[in-house]
């Protein structure tokens, strides 16, 4: 198996689990993170030329992504929406060091802009898992 899929195999099951068993914060950041993808495959460049230089497609979702993140994270009480912005501002970080020195190598730069979705995934996930304990509890 490839890395697309088990990305897309642990995206489904973490905003399901978001969507299901979350509360209004988890349920919106996985919508965003669905959104995103979803957006993010409808406008990378075609695998040739993808990453050779700024992914402007995918850099305006990161973009909107991130100002998603923010508001959740303005309006909760908790603190993991932070963290999930802190990590989509690094991938915009990506974007503009690509932008700043064309000499970064297209992998790492594919790397960069790809790499921090799976710790967000993991975020939202130990944070629907406290959410719905606290949730139960009650």
């Amino acid at each position: 198996m490839n890395h697309k899929l088990y990305f897309f195999m642990l995206l489904i099951a973490v905003c399901g689990f978001a969507l299901r068993f979350g509360d209004r914060d988890n349920r919106i950041v996985a919508l965003i993170c669905l959104a995103a993808t979803s957006l993010t495959r409808l406008v990378i460049q075609p695998a040739i030329t993808r990453y050779t230089g700024v992914e402007f497609g995918v850099m305006a979702v990161d973009v909107a992504t991130f100002a998603g993140f923010v508001l959740v994270a303005l309006d909760s009480k908790r603190f993991w929406p932070l963290w999930i912005s802190g990590l989509q501002l690094t991938t915009l970080l990506a974007h503009l060091f690509r932008g700043i020195d064309a000499d970064i190598i297209r992998r790492a730069y594919a790397f960069a802009a790809v790499f921090w979705s799976y710790p967000i995934l993991l975020i939202l996930l130990v944070g629907t898992w406290r959410a719905d304990r606290r949730r139960r509890a009650a």
